[in-house]
C-alpha cells in the first residue's frame, strides 16, 4: 500500500511540474515578452512622447516598466504624484495605445508623414510633439506651444470621448470671445478625428452625467473599506475598475485596429487560462498533501503498536 502511494505522489508531483513548465514557456512568449520589450528607461521617453514630462523623476525612481504599465491603478498613479484627472485619462489612452499596437517599442509617431487620407489608428499614433505640429499646420502654430506638460497626444484626442474640442480649446488658452478662431480650431479637429469618433464625443456631452473635463480637475483617492477585525478588505483580482485602462476598455471597431485587438484578445484569453492553471495547481497541491499524509502515517503505526506490546 505504501509502495502504491508513494508511486501515486511521484506521478501527482510529475504532473504539476509539468503544467508549470509548459505554463511559463506560454506567457514567456505571449504577453509578457510584449510587455518585457519596455524597459523603465523607454517608459520615461514614452512619457516625454504623450506630453507628461513632469512626471518622468517619479516614474523612473519607481521602475515603472511596460508590465507595470500594462497593470497600472490610479492608486498607483496617486503614489507617483499624478493627480490630475486630464494626466490619469492621458495615460489611460496611452496605455490603450500601445495594447493597440502589441507594445510595439516604435509605435508612436513624432514627425509628419503623408497625411493624405490619414486613418483614425494613425492619428491614435501622434505624440504630443506631433500634435503641436498639426496645429502648426492649420494655422494655429502661436497657440501649440501651451500643449506642452498637458498630456494631449493622437491617442487621447480620438479614443477618449470626454476630451472635446471645448476642452482643447481651453488647454490651448483660446478665449471664448475669439468665435472665428474657435470655430476654426473645431472645423480642423473634427475633419482629424474623423465622424465616428465625433459622435462618440457628442453622445458622451449628450449625457445627464457628463462633467466638464479641465485642467484642474484632481482624482479624488478611493476611500479604503474596512472588514471585520480592522482588517483591510483584500482588493479583488477581476476588478477591471482598479485599473487606470481597464482590460475590458472598449476598443475601436474599425478595420485599422483590429490586428492589434486580435493579438490583444490572444493574450487576454492566455491570461483567463493561466488563472484557470492557478486554480488546477491547487488542486494538486491539495492532492498531494493527502497522498504525503496517507504515506508517512503508516511508518509510525507498527512503531507505537511494537511499543504498547512492550508496555
Amino acid at each position: 500500500m505504501m509502495a502504491d502511494a508513494s508511486e501515486m505522489l511521484a506521478a501527482a508531483l510529475e504532473q504539476m511540474d509539468g503544467i508549470i513548465a509548459g505554463k511559463c514557456i506560454a506567457l514567456g512568449s505571449g504577453e509578457d515578452d510584449l510587455q518585457g520589450k519596455l524597459d523603465h528607461n523607454w517608459v520615461t521617453r514614452w512619457l516625454d512622447d504623450i506630453g507628461l514630462p513632469q512626471y518622468k523623476s517619479h516614474f523612473d525612481e519607481a521602475r515603472v516598466d511596460g508590465r507595470m504599465l500594462h497593470f497600472m491603478t490610479v492608486e498607483d498613479l496617486l503614489s507617483l504624484k499624478v493627480g490630475s484627472v486630464l494626466h490619469h485619462l492621458s495615460i489611460k489612452r496611452a496605455i490603450q495605445v500601445l495594447r493597440l499596437n502589441s507594445y510595439e517599442p516604435s509605435c508612436l509617431r513624432r514627425r509628419p508623414s503623408d497625411e493624405n487620407n490619414v486613418k483614425p489608428a494613425e492619428i491614435c499614433q501622434w505624440t504630443n510633439h506631433r500634435v503641436m505640429e498639426w496645429l502648426r499646420s492649420v494655422d494655429l502654430a502661436e497657440y501649440a506651444p501651451n500643449l506642452r506638460g498637458s498630456g494631449v497626444h493622437g491617442g487621447l484626442m480620438v479614443l477618449e470621448p470626454r476630451f472635446n474640442v471645448e476642452v482643447l480649446a481651453l488647454l490651448l488658452n483660446i478665449p471664448p470671445s475669439k468665435t472665428l478662431l474657435r470655430r476654426h480650431l473645431a472645423t480642423h479637429f473634427h475633419l482629424l478625428i474623423g465622424s465616428k469618433a465625433q459622435r462618440l464625443k457628442q453622445d458622451c456631452l449628450e449625457n445627464p452625467d457628463y462633467t466638464v473635463l479641465t485642467a484642474t480637475a484632481r482624482v479624488k483617492p478611493r476611500r479604503l473599506s474596512f472588514g471585520s477585525f480592522g482588517t483591510l478588505r483584500k482588493k479583488r483580482q477581476g476588478d477591471g475598475e482598479e485599473y487606470v485602462c481597464p482590460m475590458n476598455v472598449e476598443m475601436p471597431k474599425s478595420s485599422s485596429f483590429q490586428g492589434g485587438v486580435q493579438m490583444l484578445g490572444d493574450n487576454l484569453e492566455q491570461m483567463d487560462d493561466s488563472e484557470g492553471t492557478v486554480r488546477q495547481i491547487g488542486a494538486f497541491s491539495e492532492e498531494i498533501n493527502n497522498l504525503t499524509v496517507s504515506v508517512i502515517t503508516p511508518q509510525f503505526v507498527p512503531v507505537c503498536w511494537c511499543n504498547s506490546v512492550q508496555t
